[in-house]
């Protein structure tokens, strides 16, 4: 059975082990945790400084792709922006990214009508430069 719940402080080691936290260092924002077995295999970001709070750095373990997780850790960050008051939840995504699109589309996630747009450069993760090169549009979904 998988559990999904809030990354805390006595589990961070033991997830860091096993998941790129990428975002860890990233103020206004928390983790959410799919755990098997009490092994961490996925998490998604929810960044709450922006209005409506944005789902990020959504990731699971290649080993246990393909079983519903990333739906999973969807629907986790959605309850909690709706228990936090919120109506509406977003995410941006690489329009080529196709098996992520079709993910959010499946969930309900709709283009939010801005025009696509292309970030590039490079920036600090957990203290490793990051480059990309990307094409992002922005997903919403009310709930």
């Amino acid at each position: 059975m998988i559990d999904v719940r809030q990354l805390t402080p006595d589990e961070l080691e033991l997830v860091d082990r096993h998941l790129p936290l990428h975002r860890l260092d990233q103020d206004g924002g928390e983790y959410l945790v799919a755990w098997e077995d009490g092994i961490p295999i996925g998490h998604a970001h929810l960044d709450w400084r922006h209005d409506p709070p944005e789902v990020q750095d959504v990731f699971v373990d290649e080993a246990h792709r393909r079983r519903g997780i990333a739906s999973l850790l969807s629907a986790s960050a959605e309850n909690l922006v709706r228990e936090r008051g919120f109506d509406t939840i977003a995410l941006d995504v690489d329009v080529e990214n196709t098996p992520a699109r079709a993910l959010y589309e499946k969930l309900g996630y709709r283009d939010r009508g801005t025009p696509p747009r292309r970030q590039a450069g490079t920036i600090m993760l957990r203290g490793k430069p990051y480059s990309f090169d990307v094409v992002l549009i922005d997903l919403v979904k009310k709930l």
